[in-house]
């Protein structure tokens, strides 16, 4: 995994917090962490699959927003006393998949001090669209 050198403290320390939640149920991995940019997989198990056999579209939109959520966290300056948490989220769900695994890429519209706006697209291993996300986080208090 690709970790920018400013970013390591704060990697660790996310990978120490995200043990046995979500994350981990999903087997969502990170492959890269910059300022402004994150990368992941995920996947496609009968985990994250509907019964029809196919990705399901809230396993879809769950990757996204953690993209986007740790996306944010690592860009916040103070994340002792701050958390980025998604406020808001909508997904277009492009094309289904049935096996393999499914890449997300996360990149930073706006970086502001109260809230953060972050497009994520999922693609499948054949680098076709599978889903577009937007994804608005609030900067809040840990307090």
């Amino acid at each position: 995994m690709y970790i920018a050198d400013d970013l390591k403290d704060k990697a660790e320390l996310y990978k120490k917090m995200h043990r046995k939640s979500m994350i981990d149920v999903l087997g969502i991995e990170f492959l890269s962490m910059e300022k402004h940019k994150i990368k992941g997989v995920m996947p496609v198990t009968t985990a994250t699959k509907q019964p029809f056999g196919i990705l399901h579209g809230g396993a879809s939109v769950a990757f996204a927003e953690t993209l986007a959520s740790v996306g944010g966290w690592l860009a916040l300056d103070d994340v002792e006393n701050f958390v980025a948490s998604g406020l808001e989220i909508n997904a277009n769900h492009i094309r289904s998949v049935s096996k393999g695994k499914v890449y997300g890429i996360g990149t930073a519209l706006h970086v502001g001090k109260r809230t953060q706006v972050w497009e994520v697209k999922i693609h499948n291993e054949d680098d076709h669209l599978v889903c577009v996300s937007r994804c608005t986080l609030a900067v809040v208090s840990r307090k």
